[in-house]
């Protein structure tokens, strides 16, 4: 028996990438040339590719840090090194002359590692952060089999290999008993666990000096069958303050370890799992209270994964683009010990203490909802900086908000349709108290939150997925996914098999998840046509996909009866109908109508009222813009009609078109949807890509220019205006409730009348882009309101006939509608009695306000929105200095005791 000078051998963690890549030679140094090899089936992003594949590459420098001396910039085809594919996705890089010389390394710099990203010509697909150790002339040695933290079974051969950049005496070791003994460039020998246990297996070589390499191995023992506690669910227990108790349900696999921060992320058989049946689970104690911990599931020893259920992950790829400002404090993910998304677990949290219990949901012929996708609604991309913009929406007088997803998707900037963990909030927009205070803000202002929830499919990070699956090929045995979609045409990521039980109680526990822990108020589903396994494009009338979707809203409602269950279903009147007499609601896509109104062309807009269809209830979520369709402002000034001088191509113009929309919007029958900054008149194509100015297909789901500037223009706050007003009345008078409704929506002049408990409402609009007579029979005679010009007319007789500029909209009622009080930074005309003046304006130092009556308080905004001063001087003369505000634009927000007012203010 040889023993070994001692060293601390539990810190020696290495990374083997000998599945992915391998060197010629095997232990490249930076002087000499290497060759790589990359098998593309065996990276774990990948997958299995036989494409153009070229390499976004670099190296580590000692006391620089990794990803040093790029080669070129991200998708630079001409610049970064293209691999040579040998076929069967095997690809071939040479570095030549040497490895200093192609990434143009400085004299003095020592080179540590290589580091590559192979992606296709276009980016994606691409693989993780890949690396390989450059070793030190001379002598080196680098154990190529078992990789470190392999897991055998007693009675299993292990082959031990290691190879020696020179000729030198190697020697095996496990723990201090010597193996293997040779002079060479290379030893292997086999070896057979006969005891249970974490062994260290060392290899060393000698020449003029020694060098020792050294991997972890685990001979696990029989797992132990014990029946789990019935309290533990799946994902993350938590008994007491400083212990947690994590339970997996994998059907048909053998064993699993769990490692983490706590056992610093060695394979222990102290934490092998126990099994009860298909559960796995165990028991952590001696936790730190408020502590977190990352932790894996390593299953049957080759695959591992984060816990399907957590609450909050580290992501490797994405997470070190996440701001201290946008996450503070966001715990380091644990580079070198691990690889791949992991899980967090934090016992003894802080819980959130809402303030709002009791929310009353609107009634659903009231709603006027509001899509959001938060990237791109503030520059910070934010929940609190959605919290900031709340008084915006409060004074829009939306009352439901619906967030694009906020569970976590893979990448930060996505639109979130490409989901990976359904209980995580995605950390891009902040921590998850602050999606919670979000939506108890949204409750105290009387908004309900509805969220964007994507059941019909997840991507490759999904852990649901990853576990049963072979070369990114989902796996018969999988209980949630279908090995392929019965969907040919609309097909995206791994399709859910919403027949299967599995599928039914994951639905069930994402839906109870977000309702009791987050108060949701309900979900819009992607996509629901997909939720079937027949067979076609989806558009067939199907019972079995009713049947699912009926079963899923019973169980929603189980657990909170207002809930609302919005559907992306978009098939046929027939199968829509059942669901919405069911009490869904259905999505209902009026954008190609509305777009061709406001161009001036014709165009019926009866499709959008929920009784034309033969629905019983108003569940019809009609829209003119979604996230994913064109804005209606771009149609307008890009493709307009036009006749003489009226140009719906002008700016101007093309507002007035959207105002005149949203007459014939906004009151109609049943529940609306407003596309976020559609209220001003958003005019960037859909397909706008990141600089603002191109327009390209591929730029769909690209960032999108963030325009809080819009309201400068008194355009566009002037169809903010309308909208906002519309939306109050909707909510406040129950004609638009109605009892019954006529309408006349095909022609070039458009009419409805509304009729409740005798009360009528008579909308009139012009949608040509000429003058035209309007012919209409008003439901009675006498006095009528018109809303916009406050004018009234005495009808005598109840046919009448107007002539309509182009463009040009009235409505009607015979009760006097209370004009609400809607406040943009242009403020409507404001009487004597409360006038506020701002002078100078534009100022420099000082601007003063005086206003008749006292000033209670001053808010200064930035036009994101952000508060940036506040005084609350109760006098009517105010002088405020401004010297701490930069150059711009500025709204004061000016509060009196029957009053508010906003104003512009311009800093020199």
């Amino acid at each position: 028996m040889k023993r070994l000078f001692p060293f601390l051998f539990a810190c020696l963690i290495a990374v083997n990438l000998s599945a992915q890549i391998t060197t010629e030679p095997q232990l490249p140094v930076a002087g000499k040339a290497v060759k790589i090899t990359f098998d593309s089936s065996k990276e774990s992003t990948l997958g299995y590719y036989t494409g153009d594949l070229y390499a976004h590459t670099g190296v580590s420098i000692e006391g620089k840090g990794e990803w040093q001396n790029v080669i070129g910039n991200w998708g630079e085809n001409n610049v970064q090194p293209k691999l040579t594919h040998l076929g069967n996705g095997i690809y071939e890089l040479e570095i030549t002359p040497d490895i200093n010389t192609f990434y143009s390394v400085e004299e003095g710099d020592k080179v540590t590692e290589m580091s590559f990203v192979f992606r296709s010509s276009t980016g994606s697909p691409q693989t993780n952060d890949l690396f390989v150790k450059v070793y030190e002339q001379g002598l080196a040695i680098q154990i190529t089999e078992p990789e470190n933290n392999s897991i055998v079974a007693i009675s299993d051969t292990v082959t031990f290999t290691a190879n020696s950049s020179i000729e030198a005496t190697i020697e095996l070791y496990i723990d201090d008993i010597l193996l293997a003994e040779n002079t060479g460039t290379t030893l292997s020998t086999d070896h057979i666990f006969t005891e249970s246990g974490t062994y260290w297996l060392i290899a060393t070589a000698t020449a003029d000096s020694t060098v020792r390499d050294s991997v972890s191995v685990s001979v696990r023992p029989s797992v132990i069958e014990e029946p789990k506690p019935e309290a533990y669910k799946k994902g993350i227990n938590y008994p007491t303050d400083n212990s947690a108790a994590l339970v997996l349900w994998a059907p048909l696999k053998e064993f699993v370890y769990i490692v983490g921060d706590f056992n610093n992320w060695q394979v222990s058989n102290d934490y092998l799992m126990k099994k009860d049946g298909d559960y796995f689970w165990l028991d952590i104690a001696n936790l730190e209270k408020g502590t977190e911990y990352g932790f894996q599931y390593l299953i049957d020893g080759t695959i591992k994964i984060a816990d399907p259920y957590t609450e909050k992950i580290l992501d490797p790829w994405n997470d070190s683009y996440i701001s201290e400002e946008t996450y503070p404090n966001l715990k380091t993910y644990p580079e070198g010990k691990t690889e791949g998304i992991i899980s967090v677990l934090q016992p003894g949290q802080e819980e959130y203490n809402w303030e709002v219990n009791d929310f009353q949901m609107p009634e659903k012929e009231k709603m006027v909802i509001y899509e959001m996708l938060i990237r791109d609604f503030t520059e910070e991309h934010t929940y609190a900086s959605i919290i900031e913009k709340l008084d915006y929406l409060e004074d829009l007088r939306i009352n439901v908000l619906e967030l694009m997803p906020v569970n976590e998707f893979e990448g930060n900037n996505s639109w979130g349709y490409n989901p990976s963990f359904y209980f995580a909030p995605d950390k891009y927009y902040g921590p998850k108290n602050e999606l919670k205070r979000l939506i108890d803000e949204c409750h105290k202002r009387g908004i309900a939150v509805v969220i964007d929830m994507v059941l019909n499919h997840s991507y490759g990070q999904s852990p649901f997925v990853q576990m049963y699956m072979n070369n990114w090929t989902i796996t018969e045995d999988n209980p949630w996914y279908n090995i392929e979609s019965p969907n040919p045409v609309y097909s995206w990521g791994y399709d859910f098999n919403h027949e299967a039980t599995a599928t039914k109680e994951l639905v069930d526990s994402v839906n109870s998840f977000w309702i009791n822990e987050y108060k949701v108020d309900g979900f819009r589903f992607d996509f629901t046509k997909g939720f079937t396994n027949t067979p076609g494009d989806g558009s067939a009338y199907d019972m079995p996909r009713i049947a699912i979707l009926q079963r899923m809203a019973n169980e929603i409602w189980n657990r909170n009866p207002d809930a609302l269950v919005i559907l992306e279903h978009l098939t046929g009147n027939s199968e829509e109908m059942a669901l919405a007499n069911y009490g869904m609601m259905l999505w209902g896509n009026l954008n190609h109508n509305y777009g061709e109104t406001a161009m001036g062309y014709g165009e019926n807009l009866s499709w959008g009222i929920y009784s034309n269809r033969g629905w019983n209830d108003p569940n019809l979520v009609t829209y003119m813009e979604s996230h994913d369709e064109e804005r209606l402002l771009y149609k307008c000034v890009n493709y307009g009609n036009s006749n003489g001088s009226y140009n719906t191509k002008e700016l101007a113009t093309a507002l007035n078109r959207i105002e005149l929309n949203s007459v014939f919007f906004i009151p109609l029958p049943g529940p609306k949807m407003i596309w976020q900054f559609g209220e001003l008149g958003y005019d960037y194509s859909i397909n706008t890509c990141e600089d603002g100015t191109t327009i390209n297909n591929d730029c769909r789901t690209a960032l999108k220019p963030i325009r809080w500037d819009y309201m400068e223009n008194t355009d566009r706050t002037d169809l903010f205006q309308v909208m906002a007003k519309l939306n109050e009345l909707k909510q406040s008078y129950d004609e638009f409730s109605p009892d019954n409704t006529e309408y006349s929506l095909a022609s070039e002049t458009k009419w409805y009348k509304l009729s409740k408990n005798n009360k009528h409402i008579i909308g009139l609009g012009n949608f040509g882009v000429q003058q035209n007579n309007i012919n209409i029979t008003f439901p009675e005679t006498g006095k009528y309101y018109e809303f916009f010009t406050k004018d009234s007319i005495e009808i005598t007789s109840a046919e009448q006939s107007f002539m309509f500029a182009a463009g040009e909209y009235r409505m009607y009622s015979t009760q006097q509608f209370d004009d609400p009080d809607v406040v943009t930074d242009i403020e409507a005309i404001p009487s004597q009695q409360n006038k506020v003046l701002i002078y100078p304006n534009p100022a420099h130092s000082f601007v003063t306000f005086r206003a008749n009556d006292p000033i209670l308080k001053i808010e200064m905004y930035s036009l994101s929105g952000r508060l940036l001063k506040q005084e609350m001087p109760a006098k009517t003369v105010v002088s405020l200095s401004i010297n701490d505000l930069n150059s711009g634009v500025y709204l004061a927000k000016v509060y009196q005791k029957n009053s508010t007012v906003s104003k512009k203010l311009v800093v020199k």
